[in-house]
């Protein structure tokens, strides 16, 4: 039986608050880290190992971010609340809010639906340390390709970035709803389906979702915020269906280090997306590109010829 020491679980909550909004796949970085720092990290943070706690902490960590992903976007929010029952009391999707609100809703179902059919056989059959190496690679190559295309004209069309007049005295995070509402049902679906893609270990959900989104026409800073918007329910919904389990019997024992590793992945999280979403107003997924392909390559090399 393995055990989760506070050091682990808090070293693990800071890592997974970063690498779930940083676009280079927080469960990839939970299942290769591990592997390649051996000894008892590799044996106690084994989502695969028999009676290993790891799974059941991640849960919570999740949850974690997708609060602080709530909180730094509370009053956006608000807003999408507010339009949705709005639009549900009048019967019409007219404004904004109500737009912003459906929009949200449709891009999550394809996800919800494949996660809910495919999460156990992705997670059990890819959730290895050398399939996860392989996806991180791939990862950082979509995320490049997704820039090279972009330079050359593809999917770069900006939607309505300019300020249009009258619009002045609104503040960023409402003209970009107003931008964002410019997308379609079926735009919307296609990027809410690109997290599908995030249930293979080493692909980022936030990457993918971008790199769609820019694909879509929109730009980096809207399609980041759009994926942070997106990203929130799923978390939680994925999360809250598996928190029980850690009420019971499984949470027996790691209860404290599940609070400990929550409280880090919450600090870490609200950070990590306040940072990204003044990073992505001026610059790109390049960066993330490079990482991605370089780590996945380096921990393949590693893991197969250690």
């Amino acid at each position: 039986m393995s055990v989760l020491t506070y050091p682990e679980a808090i070293g693990v909550g800071l890592l997974q608050g970063v690498t779930e909004l940083f676009p280079v796949s927080s469960l990839g970085h939970s299942i290769l880290l591990p592997a390649l720092l051996g000894g008892h990290w590799k044996h106690d943070l084994d989502v695969s190992a028999d009676g290993s706690p790891y799974l059941n902490v991640l849960i919570g960590l999740h949850l974690a971010t997708a609060l602080a992903l709530v909180v730094y976007f509370r009053r956006d929010w608000v807003r999408v609340i507010r339009g949705l029952v709005s639009s549900i009391r009048e019967r019409r999707v007219v404004t904004v809010e109500q737009k912003l609100a459906w929009l949200l809703i449709v891009a999550t179902i394809p996800v919800g639906v494949a996660g809910l059919a495919l999460d156990h056989l992705f997670r059990s059959t890819l959730g290895k340390p050398i399939p996860t190496a392989v996806f991180l690679a791939l990862n950082g190559i979509v995320l490049y390709l997704t820039e090279q295309l972009r330079r050359g004209g593809t999917g770069r069309r900006r939607a309505g970035a300019s300020v249009a007049p009258g619009e002045e005295h609104l503040d960023p995070d409402e003209l970009s709803d107003r931008r964002l509402t410019q997308l379609t049902y079926r735009q919307v679906v296609w990027i809410g389906a690109a997290q599908i893609l995030a249930l293979c270990p080493g692909i980022s959900r936030s990457g993918s979702t971008i790199s769609a989104g820019i694909f879509r026409g929109l730009s980096h800073e809207d399609s980041a915020r759009f994926a942070f918007l997106l990203a929130t329910p799923v978390i939680a919904a994925a999360a809250l269906l598996k928190v029980p389990s850690l009420l019971g019997p499984a949470g027996d024992g790691i209860r404290g280090q599940v609070l400990a590793g929550s409280a880090a992945a919450f600090v870490a999280g609200y950070v990590a997306v306040r940072f990204l979403t003044k990073y992505f107003e001026t610059r790109t997924l390049t960066p993330f590109a490079i990482y991605c392909t370089l780590a996945g390559l380096g921990s393949l090399a590693w893991l197969t010829v250690g």
